[in-house]
């Protein structure tokens, strides 16, 4: 960190310890008050529905239900989201969000971004294990004015074990039908003004085989994976309305990384840590902040040893311990100011520091520093309760870019059953360092003219409930809109580059779709929610779907959870319509038109619900689909030949879990 970087750090901080000192200090001299509340960061994404963004939340109770292990299982419960891991649990996966790629969605874990900038498309889902969830936030929609660049069609939250007063905890234990277990529990409680969490798990699986076709060549061929995680928050009331929050998380993964052909051992040994301290200030409704430091390290010691054709001594490519990583930090800070009846205003500085390199693809060291000034403008119930307004710009200034976006949202609540909301704005995404830097002869090489994606787009939706005899059905049905203008893509045609190159596409991509949803509860056992997503993406033009966008996919749950009883069952069905991808050397192929069904049920083996015995069947009809589309690869005798990464198989996995 440059003497420039720490001054202005330092700056923010003696700042908000000056606020936070002058505000206790006029509040020591009345009654004592103790205020319970949380910070302004972990409220934003309820404070964002409030005023017009689209929010889905999915609970620790349905990600447990749905026997997730890994964050991907967890977010296919989200209406309206299309998620698929690459090859199982703890893999890479393809997002959809109101048809977006998968690197226009910002990735976070407790509000700390997980997305890196070699690419674009890094997820949580390969080092963070579903048991750790407390709660997933998803927002719809483009939310750059908080989340920065990236968040151009929305953000996945993913928040960890939080804290209790009452002491409270977990272990438990899986197995599944592919040699697959997991260990895990967490405790938390408090003394006096100190809160604690601390959780762990181990999760370790041989794996099936990722690939509908594998050469003889490839003896390596079940995707296994065996993973380590640990972590750790500490809460301390240092006064009435001042709170400290620090959190620590360290994973260790061994991922095996495979290919249909010639694979002898491939695999990612990922070692990732986590950690942030948050300094929380809520006990004035005048005024409100939080300052907060972040520090995320994903290191990867890399290794591929390839079987010769026809025959011979195995041949390293990638020695063990070839490196690829990624350092990234920073901070950001936030108040919330009420000086005066009907209006409140949101004042943020945003920095982060990323720095990265890649041995494997041939990335050179690469790093980048972005400042960011926030202001929001809202209104409050003091002007309306009914009615809900605000508008924000962010200024974003990078190393030779300086970006400005802006934002307005609102939502108004027509009657007690029926309201409107929607949300619009600007965004922008930087190109990464892979499409700008990348020099690996196997592959795409990297670009350093390319510009950086900008975007226009809108939301506006409607909803409410309705009461049908003992049911209660709430229902949503809204319209996305999104103009993207430079976006970033492969291209193969320019004979210079015969593995392909990345460009700035010239047409305008629109995008233009719609979602439906429902929720009805049956009296208080029964729970039935149905969704249906609608997508059209195409370059301005063009008559076909882009690639890896699904034009239509639903999804669909009954849930049975009598309170009174120790059991409970559910099933979820999800159908995918039209994907398209391009393999090179063959015709654009569509791997959509599925639908996938798994089944759970659970039965509390004492009347206290302490000891919970689950069961769960991932992909009921043994569907053989494909997760990311058909590729193509050299093939044995000298060709080429077509394949698709296969999703999970069939796939019976049971757990007990003891509470306490």
């Amino acid at each position: 960190m440059d003497f420039t970087t720490a001054s202005r750090i330092a700056l923010a901080t003696a700042l908000f310890t000056t606020i936070a000192s002058g505000a206790h200090a006029q509040d020591a001299g009345g009654d004592d008050i103790v205020v319970v509340g949380q910070s302004l960061e972990e409220t934003l994404p309820q404070e964002l529905s409030r005023y017009g963004s689209d929010l889905e939340t999915v609970t620790a109770e349905q990600v447990r239900d749905r026997g997730s292990v890994d964050v991907a299982t967890a977010l296919q419960a989200v209406p309206g989201l299309y998620v698929m891991p690459g090859s199982g649990p703890f893999s890479y996966v393809d997002v959809a969000l109101q048809g977006s790629r998968t690197q226009d969605v910002l990735w976070t874990v407790d509000g700390i971004r997980i997305n890196n900038r070699l690419y674009g498309g890094t997820s949580p889902n390969d080092t963070l294990p579903a048991s750790m969830i407390e709660r997933v936030e998803v927002l719809k929609g483009g939310e750059s004015l908080f989340y920065g660049t990236q968040a151009a069609a929305g953000v996945i939250n993913v928040v960890t074990r939080g804290f209790t007063d009452a002491f409270d905890g977990e272990v438990a234990g899986a197995v599944d039908s592919f040699g697959g277990t997991a260990i895990d529990g967490y405790a938390r409680g408090s003394i006096g003004a100190h809160r604690f969490v601390a959780y762990a798990s181990r999760n370790e699986s041989e794996g099936y085989r990722p690939y509908s076709v594998m050469q003889p060549s490839a003896t390596d061929r079940r995707r296994g994976y065996r993973l380590w995680s640990v972590g750790g928050k500490y809460q301390i009331d240092v006064a009435a309305d001042l709170r400290l929050n620090l959190q620590y998380q360290h994973t260790d993964a061994k991922l095996d990384n495979l290919s249909p052909a010639r694979t002898n051992r491939s695999r990612n040994d990922r070692n990732e840590e986590i950690a942030s301290a948050r300094l929380d200030y809520t006990g004035s409704d005048a005024v409100q902040f939080f300052l907060k430091g972040y520090f995320h390290d994903w290191k990867t010691a890399y290794v591929q040893i390839r079987n010769p054709v026809p025959a011979g001594p195995p041949i390293t490519v990638y020695p063990e311990g070839t490196f690829w990583g990624y350092q990234d930090y920073g901070g950001s800070a936030v108040v919330k100011l009420h000086p005066h009846r009907g209006l409140e205003y949101l004042v943020g500085y945003d920095f982060q520091n990323f720095n990265g390199r890649d041995d494997v693809l041939l990335i050179g060291k690469t790093s980048e520093q972005v400042h960011a000034g926030i202001l929001q403008l809202r209104t409050t119930d003091e002007l309306s309760e009914r009615a809900r307004l605000s508008a924000g710009l962010r200024h974003n200034e990078t190393a030779g870019t300086k970006k400005t976006i802006w934002n307005v949202s609102g939502r108004a609540e027509l009657t007690d059953t029926l309201y409107v909301e929607g949300t619009g704005g600007t965004s922008f995404v930087l190109p990464d360092a892979s499409s700008l830097y990348g020099i690996d002869p196997c592959c795409e090489v990297g670009n350093p003219n390319l510009k950086a994606e900008q975007s226009f787009g809108f939301n506006l939706t409607a909803g409410g409930s309705v009461a049908l005899g003992v049911a209660t059905v709430a229902w949503k049905a809204g319209y996305f809109h999104r103009d993207v203008t430079d976006l970033i893509d492969a291209t193969y045609d320019d004979p210079a580059f015969p593995n392909g190159t990345y460009v700035n596409v010239d047409d305008k991509v629109r995008v233009r779709g719609a979602e439906a949803q429902l929720d009805a509860a049956l009296g208080r056992d029964w729970h039935v929610n149905a969704s249906y997503t609608y997508s059209r993406v195409r370059n301005e033009g063009a008559t076909t779907q882009r690639d890896r966008s699904p034009a239509q996919f639903a999804k669909g749950a009954i849930v049975y959870a009598p309170v009174e009883r120790r059991f409970g069952a559910n099933v979820a069905v999800s159908w995918i319509g039209d994907v398209y991808s391009s393999p090179s050397g063959f015709a654009r192929q569509n791997y959509g038109n599925y639908a996938l069904v798994d089944l759970g049920a659970h039965v509390f083996l004492d009347a206290a619900r302490r000891n919970r015995f689950g069961i769960n069947v991932e992909n009921l009809t043994g569907e053989d689909y494909a997760t990311r589309g058909f590729g193509s690869a050299a093939a044995d005798d000298g060709g080429r030949f077509l394949y698709f990464t296969r999703g999970v198989p069939r796939t019976l996995r049971v757990r007990y879990s003891l509470g306490f």
